[in-house]
């Protein structure tokens, strides 16, 4: 499954909010340096979808 996700990081809260079945809006507390942001959000995924952290992958980022 893949899911197209926008992040918004350095949040008060964290947070998932799905927009379509494939599209979400992610709302992280790290800041988005040295991976910080990457680990929140594959954490916040695995425990939503309920699976380990190691069947969360992310493909690519903004560019």
């Amino acid at each position: 499954m893949k899911i197209f996700i926008k992040v918004k990081a350095n949040q008060k809260m964290q947070s998932l909010e799905f927009t379509s079945e494939t599209e979400c809006i992610a709302k992280l507390k790290s800041l988005p340096t040295n991976g910080k942001a990457n680990q929140e959000l594959v954490g916040l995924l695995a425990k939503h979808f309920k699976v380990t952290k190691k069947d969360i992958q992310i493909i690519s980022g903004h560019f």
